[in-house]
C-alpha cells in the first residue's frame, strides 16, 4: 500500500504561481510512476502531468504545457507540481496518483492508477 498526501493548494490571482507537493508513505520501495490529475466542478477528472520513477519520462496535458513543471525527489518520496502563469480555468481539485504496475512508468488514464491522494483545492481568481 502507498498513501499519498497532497499539499500546497490555495487561492491565487491569475498570473500567479503555486507549488503542489505529493508526499508518499508506506510501500515506497517499489518503483512507481506518478500522475497529477485535476477535476473542476461538473467536469471529469483529467490528466495534467505525469512523471516516471526515474524522472526521465515526463508528459504534460496541452492545456498546461509550458506553464506547469512536474518533478520528483525520490529520497523524500515526494513529487512536485510547479504551476506558473495560472489561469482561472486551472481552478480545480488537484490529485496525485501512484502507479506500480508499469514498473516505474505512468499513464494518462486515471483508471490505471492504484493509489490516490485526497486532493487539494486550487482556485485562481480573475
Amino acid at each position: 500500500q502507498v498513501q499519498l498526501v497532497e499539499s500546497g493548494g490555495g487561492l491565487v490571482q491569475a498570473g500567479g504561481s503555486l507549488r503542489l507537493s505529493c508526499a508518499a508513505s508506506g510501500r515506497t520501495s517499489d518503483n512507481y510512476g506518478v500522475g497529477w490529475f485535476r477535476q473542476a466542478p461538473g467536469k471529469e477528472r483529467e490528466f495534467a502531468a505525469g512523471i516516471s520513477w526515474s524522472g526521465n519520462s515526463i508528459r504534460y496535458a496541452d492545456s498546461v504545457k509550458g506553464r506547469f513543471t512536474i518533478s520528483r525527489d525520490n529520497a523524500k518520496n515526494t513529487v512536485y507540481l510547479q504551476m506558473n502563469s495560472l489561469k482561472p480555468e486551472d481552478t480545480a481539485v488537484y490529485y496525485c496518483a501512484a502507479l506500480r504496475r508499469l514498473v516505474g512508468g505512468f499513464s494518462l488514464r486515471a483508471g490505471d492508477y492504484e493509489y490516490w491522494g485526497q486532493g487539494t483545492q486550487v482556485t485562481v481568481s480573475s
